[in-house]
């Protein structure tokens, strides 16, 4: 059972998220508002209790959930505080119950095809590129096999149909009023983009649930597979020499498709926002965020700070950025999070200095730089790993257990590197 979506925020007629509130700290820290918008913003952006209200990390895997069949289908959509919350919780428990005596166990609705459903569903919705990692962890744990280039596959046959932050217009609340996630099962399944015979937690198919999708007239949050926002979905799989294992690029809004720039290269999330801030990044760069990845972090912190303080700074359409670290579903813009294998292993990122030229080339699935490959090697020959953050206690436990993210940052010490 989801806890639900926060709602909206209302300043000078406009509706807020989080995602308003950080790009608002770049904004005020490049004299773009005032002091006083910039806490108008704050403190309007979070009116009550509620998961962050966009298709951020926390909508989007209640989503992928639902189509995954973990939870009861269109139990996501009724916001936190709405009262309805009641009754997705009395019918959570009746379910529980239901599959109890029914003899049914997560693992029989975690197959392949429910795994595609649930990839299908974030990418048609610009999702969060956290559900890569969190999809590919699940799947581990059930024993279902599932390789990172399967998102890319997948999203590349789904189109983006709902207009929901960051990309879009709306927030999860507006996708409720509109139909909620049954409404998004039913465009999906009308067009053969989703397996209609995955099990979900009712015992009723996925198709039989999205058949009871209740429209609200002249919405116009999600589209229809025939007419959608994008030919594709939002999530993007790159590799090249800086990401031999696969990085991870959404592209749910009107991102550029290529870019080529100079290297900006910062050890740790703290040092790059210092230079957003300070004014320190000009157009065309490419910053550079690495130990911050699965074992370097460790824990693959998400650069929400930073990434909105470009955007807020009036650069997300200038500069791009790519990290061994995580971002929040908040993030838009040019980004490649999840490299791998991260700098903390010697990884190719780790082997970047200020001023390499590197190339996003998204329709090539690309992210290289532009060194040859003798100095690529030349360069990680000579470099040596810093010392661990910690040396003692959970962490450092973590970091010697964690995998790769391209294998969803899994901590397993019986699995193979």
């Amino acid at each position: 059972m989801y806890g639900g979506s926060i709602a909206p925020g209302r300043w000078r007629d406009r509706a807020l998220t989080i995602q308003d509130v950080f790009e608002a700290v770049g904004a005020f820290a490049r004299g773009r508002i005032s002091e006083q918008e910039f806490r108008e913003i704050e403190n309007c952006a979070c009116p009550g209790a509620g998961a962050c209200g966009g298709q951020f990390t926390a909508n989007t895997m209640a989503l992928a959930l639902e189509f995954l069949g973990l939870s009861p289908m269109g139990s996501a959509s009724p916001p936190a505080l709405d009262p309805r919350k009641k009754e997705v919780a009395y019918e959570c428990g009746r379910l529980v119950m239901d599959m109890l005596r029914r003899g049914q166990k997560p693992r029989d609705y975690l197959t392949r095809a429910s795994f595609a459903n649930a990839i299908a569903g974030v990418a048609a919705t610009g999702g969060s590129t956290n559900a890569v990692l969190h999809l590919l962890a699940i799947a581990h744990e059930a024993g279902v096999p599932l390789a990172i280039e399967e998102f890319d596959l997948i999203s590349s046959r789904t189109p983006l149909i709902a207009d929901l932050k960051p990309g879009g217009r709306y927030v999860a609340a507006d996708l409720d009023r509109a139909g909620g996630t049954r409404l998004v099962a039913k465009r999906l399944l009308e067009h053969g983009k989703l397996d209609g015979q995955q099990l979900t937690p009712s015992g009723k198919t996925i198709a039989e649930e999205a058949a009871l999708a209740k429209e609200t007239p002249g919405q116009n949050v999600v589209y229809t597979c025939d007419r959608p926002i994008k030919p594709t979905g939002g999530l993007v799989i790159l590799k090249g020499n800086l990401a031999p294992e696969g990085c991870v690029v959404k592209i749910a809004g009107h991102e550029r498709m290529y870019h080529r720039g100079p290297a900006r290269v910062f050890d740790q999330e703290e040092a790059a926002m210092r230079a957003v801030t300070a004014g320190a990044i000009r157009p065309g760069d490419v910053i550079v965020i690495r130990y911050e990845g699965p074992k370097g972090g460790p824990g693959m912190r998400e650069m929400v700070g930073v990434t909105s303080a470009i955007v807020g700074a009036g650069l997300g359409e200038s500069v791009a950025l790519l990290t061994d670290g995580r971002f929040s579903g908040a993030t838009h813009g040019l980004m490649a999070g999840h490299v791998a294998p991260e700098a903390a292993v010697g990884g190719p990122i780790a082997a970047l200095r200020d001023g390499d030229s590197i190339v996003f080339d998204i329709p090539n699935r690309q992210l290289h730089v532009e060194v040859s490959e003798a100095e690529l090697q030349a360069r990680l020959a000579a470099w040596k790993p810093p010392p661990p953050r910690y040396t003692r206690g959970v962490f450092a436990k973590y970091a010697a257990l964690v995998s790769s993210a391209a294998r969803g940052a899994i901590t397993n010490a019986m699995a193979a590197p």
